[in-house]
C-alpha cells in the first residue's frame, strides 16, 4: 500500500469512496466537478492499483489548513490507513508552512486519537463557514469541529 498525490484518473474512484460515507450520513457529499477543481488538495492510498483511501488538505485561512474529505474503503477500515493519510496531509501542510490544520467531523473520536481537540465553531474564522452556508444541512449537519497544533509536529520531525 502506498500514499501518493491524487491523479485525474483518480476522481471517479475518490468520488465512489466518499459517496458510499456521504450516502450513510458519516460524511458530506463531494460533487465530481468539485473533486476535479481540487484534485490538486488530494491524496490517495492505493494497493495493487486500487485507491482504498483518500483525503484533501485546503487551505483557508492564514496558518488554517482543513483536512476534509478522509475516507477509506469499508474493507480497510481499521487498518490505520487513515491514519497514515492525515499524517501525509499534515506533512504537506508544514511544507506549505501551514501550522495548525481542522477537521469537521461525525466522528471525532478518530481525529481525537490523532491529536485534534474539539473545539467551538466559533473558533474558526467566517470564511471556514462560507462552504457551509452552501451545504443542505446548514446550520444544523452535526458535524465536529476539531484543531490541531503542528508545530510541535515539525519540531519532532527535525529532531
Amino acid at each position: 500500500m502506498k500514499i501518493r498525490h491524487a491523479k485525474v484518473s483518480d476522481v471517479k474512484a475518490i468520488h465512489k469512496l466518499v459517496e458510499y460515507y456521504a450516502n450513510n450520513k458519516e460524511m458530506l457529499h463531494r460533487s465530481l466537478n468539485s473533486i476535479y477543481e481540487n484534485i490538486q488538495e488530494y491524496m490517495v492510498a492505493e494497493e495493487k492499483g486500487q485507491i482504498i483511501g483518500c483525503g484533501a488538505l485546503h487551505v483557508s485561512w492564514d496558518n488554517l489548513a482543513e483536512i476534509k474529505a478522509l475516507a477509506v474503503s469499508k474493507n480497510y477500515m481499521g487498518t490505520g490507513i487513515g491514519r497514515k493519510i492525515v499524517s501525509e496531509l499534515e506533512k504537506n501542510a508544514l511544507k506549505l508552512d501551514v501550522f495548525t490544520t481542522f477537521a469537521l467531523s461525525f466522528k471525532p473520536g478518530f481525529f481525537q486519537k490523532l491529536g485534534y481537540e474539539i473545539i467551538s465553531k466559533e473558533v474558526l474564522p467566517q470564511k471556514i463557514w462560507s462552504e457551509c452556508i452552501n451545504c443542505h444541512l446548514f446550520p444544523d449537519c452535526g458535524e465536529i469541529p476539531l484543531i490541531k497544533d503542528l508545530k510541535h509536529t515539525k519540531k519532532k520531525n527535525k529532531a
